[in-house]
């Protein structure tokens, strides 16, 4: 692997390769006081981000810093960026200085890819481009279900909300249908994308509901998706409490689902739109998790993409 760039250039022997590297990762600094591996002490590592981000900016960064490499931020509202530099010279910029790898987040489909194709001898990590991929997400959520419920061949995952602006939910109906999971995705018709029946790795692998009720009862992970009010233009739906009502996780359709599903979500989950306040805290949401797996996928990526052939 040179670059991560989408979970469609993975096969299924990468997808498991990677999440047993993070499960070792997670045992190599289970109970440690001092967390720090020598691992990739020397490489230098950019995050270039020019959307907002929490989890995924700083589990990278610590991902990198647990690894003795060193990290440097780049934020677009606070570089060259805003003086109207390209994405061409600030990529090549930073390779000039020494990158080793580049995570990159940016609000245009293919804009790693294009990246990749530039700098083709520097590690370039997709961090999330427009609504097209998010494959480390992906890595992390699929990660957190083995951890949590076992084997994800044959399970039945319904990814539930904003589906149409979703990179996540893509990246997720990928590899989890790789990986033999049954997926389905439940929005209203507006949210729901053109062409979404290939988004799955087989023909006829996912499917699609407008019906929650009649989805959760046997679903073993319910996967919430925030409502991305910054991509929409126009009505999507008629108000936000009729949404909450027909697609949010409330505590009776959480109470209705199977005693050893789980709920996730990868956040920021907005309590009481797409999910219920207190449903959010339940011992079987865990969001948290994925947030803690992110940190152990995210080295695995590195440590896979800088230093993987060297061993």
């Amino acid at each position: 692997m040179k670059h991560l760039i989408s979970i469609a250039d993975l096969n299924k022997s990468e997808i498991l390769g990677l999440m047993d590297e993070a499960d070792r990762f997670a045992e190599a600094l289970d109970g440690r006081e001092m967390k720090k591996l020598p691992t990739l002490r020397g490489r230098t590592i950019f995050t270039m981000f020019y959307e907002n981000s929490t989890r995924t900016r700083s589990s990278f960064e610590t991902a990198g810093k647990w690894m003795s490499a060193d990290v440097i931020n780049i934020s677009a509202s606070s570089s060259s960026v805003k003086k109207g530099e390209s994405l061409r010279d600030t990529a090549l910029t930073l390779k000039a200085v020494g990158a080793d790898a580049i995570i990159m987040r940016h609000p245009s489909s293919g804009a790693a890819r294009q990246v990749a194709g530039w700098l083709d001898d520097t590690a370039i990590i997709n961090a999330g481009d427009g609504s097209n991929q998010h494959p480390t997400q992906a890595l992390l959520d699929a990660t957190t279900m083995r951890n949590r419920i076992g084997d994800i061949s044959g399970k039945k995952v319904i990814i539930v909300g904003d589906i149409l602006h979703s990179r996540v939910a893509r990246s997720n109906a990928q590899l989890l249908t790789t990986l033999g999971a049954e997926v389905v995705f439940v929005a209203p018709p507006t949210l729901i994308p053109l062409g979404i029946e290939h988004w799955g790795a087989y023909p006829d692998s996912v499917r699609v509901s407008y019906c929650f009720d009649s989805e959760i009862a046997d679903a073993d992970v319910v996967m919430m998706l925030r409502v991305q009010a910054e991509r929409m233009n126009g009505g999507f739906f008629p108000s936000h409490r009729e949404y909450a009502t027909r697609y949010g996780l409330s505590q009776a359709r959480a109470e209705r689902m199977k005693d050893d599903a789980i709920i996730m979500h990868p956040g920021p989950m907005l309590r009481g739109m797409e999910i219920n306040y207190d449903v959010a805290d339940l011992p079987n949401t865990v969001v948290l998790n994925q947030v803690t797996a992110g940190v152990h996928v995210r080295m695995a990526v590195l440590f896979t993409l800088l230093v993987g052939d060297e061993r």
